[in-house]
């Protein structure tokens, strides 16, 4: 099965996050839980996240987006990532002192 452009967002922002040593997990709601929770939810030195991932030009829907500011303004990270922004996952989730150059390893730590 071909990965769809999405996921293929959510595959390097989780790479991204190995990387960083956070702590993630995509939610599934799947009736019980809450609807337009973004994609990805974790933490990173205390700090909360949530990244909601979109491929191309596709933007989150109004309920996407109420939760992302519901996020921001309890104090969290929220963050909307496609192809043309993956680096800033390093950026607002690892700390403005990271440059994503030094931090871009695959897996088993070669640049990728």
């Amino acid at each position: 099965m071909a990965m769809t452009p999405e996921a293929k967002v959510k595959k390097k922002v989780a790479a991204h996050l190995k990387v960083l040593g956070a702590y993630y997990f995509y939610p599934v709601t799947g009736g019980y839980g809450k609807s337009g929770v973004p994609d990805i939810i974790g933490c990173y030195e205390g700090k909360f996240f949530g990244i909601e991932c979109k491929a191309g030009k596709n933007k989150p829907t109004p309920l996407q987006e109420k939760n992302l500011s519901d996020i921001k303004s309890s104090g969290g990270i929220s963050l909307v990532i496609n192809e043309d922004n993956i680096d800033d996952v390093l950026i607002y989730v690892g700390g403005q002192n990271r440059d994503p150059r030094q931090l871009e390893l695959d897996f088993e730590g070669s640049p990728v």
